[in-house]
C-alpha cells in the first residue's frame, strides 16, 4: 500500500508543474510516410520529460523509409535558456524499437524481425509562442544495445508542431 501512495504521490506531483504539450512531427508525416506523436511535461522550467511514439506507414521496399516499424521514445530535456521565445535543449533518450532488416545467407535473402533498445542523445531549438504554440526542432543519434540482428544507430530527427496547455 505505500509503494502504491507513493508512485501516486510522485505521479500528481509530476504532473502538477502547469506545463504540458502534445506535437506531432510534420516532418516525418510529409518526407517520410511516419507518424510521430509526442508528450511533453516540465518538471521545471529548465527540464522536462516525455514521449514519443514512432509508426512508420512506407511500406519495406521504399527507397527512402526508416529502418524501424515503430519505435516508442523516452526522453529527458534539459533547455539551457530559461523564459525565453526560443530555448535550446539537450536531450537523452531510450529508443525501444522494433522492425525488419534484410539479411542474406546461403538460401536466399530474406527478412529478419528484430526488437531492440537504443540509448542515445540530441540537441535541438523549441520556439514557445504566448498563445501555446510550439515548435522545436531536433537532432541526434542512439545505439541499439542489446542484439546484432537490429541496425548499430538509431537516428531521433524531426520538426515537431504542437500545443502548450
Amino acid at each position: 500500500m505505500k509503494k502504491i501512495v507513493l508512485i501516486f504521490g510522485l505521479l500528481v506531483s509530476s504532473l502538477g508543474f502547469a506545463q504540458q504539450e502534445i506535437k506531432l512531427d510534420i516532418a516525418d508525416a510529409l518526407v517520410i510516410k511516419s507518424l510521430e506523436f509526442s508528450y511533453e511535461n516540465y518538471i521545471s522550467a529548465e527540464n522536462s520529460f516525455g514521449i514519443s511514439a514512432l509508426f512508420n506507414l512506407a511500406k519495406q521496399d521504399s527507397n527512402f523509409r526508416y529502418n524501424e516499424n515503430m519505435m516508442i521514445t523516452p526522453y529527458f530535456r534539459h533547455y539551457f535558456t530559461a523564459d525565453a521565445q526560443w530555448n535550446f535543449f539537450g536531450e537523452g533518450f531510450v529508443g525501444i524499437n522494433s522492425g525488419k532488416k534484410e539479411s542474406i545467407d546461403d538460401s536466399g535473402i530474406y527478412d529478419l524481425k528484430y526488437t531492440d533498445a537504443a540509448l542515445g542523445v540530441a540537441i535541438g531549438t523549441k520556439y514557445s509562442s504566448k498563445s501555446g504554440l510550439v515548435i522545436d526542432v531536433y537532432g541526434g543519434l542512439g545505439r541499439n544495445l542489446f542484439t546484432s540482428d537490429s541496425p548499430i544507430l538509431v537516428p531521433r530527427v524531426g520538426v515537431n508542431v504542437g500545443w502548450r496547455f
